[in-house]
């Protein structure tokens, strides 16, 4: 399946009285497909993210990216420049672990609308504030596996303030990957050691893999911190993670 022809689109999904950005990569032959959700950075869903979710297409998947700042900032778009990144740290300031996950509930719902999706097969994987968002949407029961990368704080904030995010690990439903540099001056190593703990405390079925050389933003091609060992080796255990999980249907 991998490098299928796929189609894009911008969609509106529906949450309630708001109208949610969201771009849309699926496979183009008929069939019915696995899907994944993909959480943005604090940069909107920008090129790198557009890209991550036509990965996932290419490879059998029906992914979309639902913009997360749609209520202060629709169609925020940032690069990774000091002023990008002042500037999506502000919208990231402004929202709430309940509107967060009120949007992802939407796009889940989005997602079982459409003919070519298998209902059951979700999966969700995000980047940076993303990562951390995908942590808390693992206690999602529609969230069968979760791949987060270099999410910051999950030990010590939540979005909109609040009991700590890893306080909720023991509600998360599935399987969970954590991708960290160890190299990111933003994540301290007793951050990912007390992720670690929590879901073996949990006994989450997890993976905890630290890259030596690698910083924050390793994955994304578009930032000067790029590692391409690091997220080729990333990328092939986020394969494995959501092919065993999310049994991927050849067509």
């Amino acid at each position: 399946m991998t490098n299928t022809e796929i189609r894009t689109a911008q969609v509106k999904v529906p949450n309630g009285d708001l109208q949610i950005d969201a771009y849309l990569a699926e496979p183009a032959q008929k069939g019915t497909f696995p899907a994944v959700i993909v959480i943005q950075e604090i940069f909107g869903v920008n090129i790198h993210i557009r890209e991550v979710a036509e990965k996932f297409a290419k490879e059998g998947y029906v992914a979309i990216a639902p913009t997360l700042f749609q209520r202060t900032a629709p169609g925020f778009e940032g690069g990774y420049t000091p002023e990008d990144v002042q500037q999506g740290r502000g919208y990231k300031e402004q929202t709430t672990a309940e509107q967060i996950l009120s949007d992802i509930k939407a796009a889940i719902a989005y997602l079982r609308t459409l003919p070519n999706v298998q209902g059951d097969a979700i999966g969700s994987i995000g980047f940076c504030f993303g990562g951390h968002v995908v942590y808390l949407a693992a206690t999602l029961p529609d969230i069968k596996v979760t791949a987060s990368f270099y999410g910051g704080g999950i030990p010590n904030s939540t979005p909109g303030g609040g009991e700590p995010t890893i306080t909720h690990t023991a509600d998360i439903k599935g399987p969970i990957y954590a991708f960290f540099g160890l190299d990111d001056q933003g994540i301290p190593l007793e951050q990912t050691e007390q992720i670690e703990a929590e879901l073996k405390k949990n006994q989450i079925p997890h993976a905890i893999f630290r890259y030596s050389g690698a910083g924050h933003g390793f994955f994304c091609n578009h930032r000067a911190s790029y590692n391409a060992e690091a997220a080729a080796d990333a990328w092939k255990n986020v394969q494995e993670l959501f092919q065993k999980n999310l049994q991927l249907q050849k067509v």
